[in-house]
């Protein structure tokens, strides 16, 4: 990824007047998913300053300038897995396994992993030209790959409508399936009344 600034909201936040990295956001259009577009524009800011999540910038080089072409935004979860479910191999689940625990009174594991909350491309000036999803998601992969091997951890998951162009998307870049969630109440911008849940391991 050499060429590929990826700059975090909070050192911009750190150097530059709230109201200009706002300036610099509300530029971000991403008409295909306004979940990803309204999490920008309206929480990441706020969830940086508490620390609930992490939004990260990445730019590419256009006419001499640095452009937003995508952001992703993560944070320090746990899911629930079945791991008897036969999708998941028993090398895979051997594995799983060492980053969950057993909760017998909900028959499943219970694994500390990074949430890949948002993901998404800027669609604005035609900047999402300059960079395919499948770059972005390996962006976002190798960043949480770096933060786990100075804490600890192995394991990533997203959750994404139940579409077959998304889940198609996570499955070629070596994410699992291993169920589903309900909406949260807040969760208004999406079409679905559940997300697909997917995880990698690292």
């Amino acid at each position: 990824m050499i060429g590929t600034p990826i700059v975090n909201l909070a050192d911009i936040l750190a150097v530059e007047k709230e109201k200009e990295l706002q300036a610099m956001i509300d530029e971000f259009s991403c008409p295909y998913n306004m979940d990803v577009e309204n999490f920008l524009k309206n929480k990441a800011i706020e969830f940086s300053k508490q620390q609930l999540a992490a939004t990260y910038f990445v730019f590419k080089q256009y006419k001499g300038n640095n452009v937003v072409v995508g952001y992703f935004s993560i944070a320090q979860k746990h899911f629930h897995i079945d791991l008897n479910k036969k999708r998941i191999s028993k090398s895979m689940k051997k594995r799983i396994s060492k980053y969950a625990q057993r909760d017998d009174d909900l028959k499943r594991y219970v694994a500390n992993a990074m949430l890949l909350g948002q993901l998404g491309k800027n669609f604005a000036n035609g900047y999402n030209n300059l960079i395919i999803g499948d770059e972005l998601l390996s962006i976002a992969c190798e960043r949480i790959a770096d933060i786990q091997r100075v804490s600890s951890g192995k394991l990533v998951y997203a959750e994404c409508e139940d579409t077959p162009r998304l889940i198609e998307f996570y499955e070629r870049n070596g994410f699992f399936q291993f169920g589903t969630r309900l909406l949260d109440r807040d969760e208004i911008d999406l079409k679905s009344k559940y997300l697909v849940q997917l995880f990698k391991y690292l």
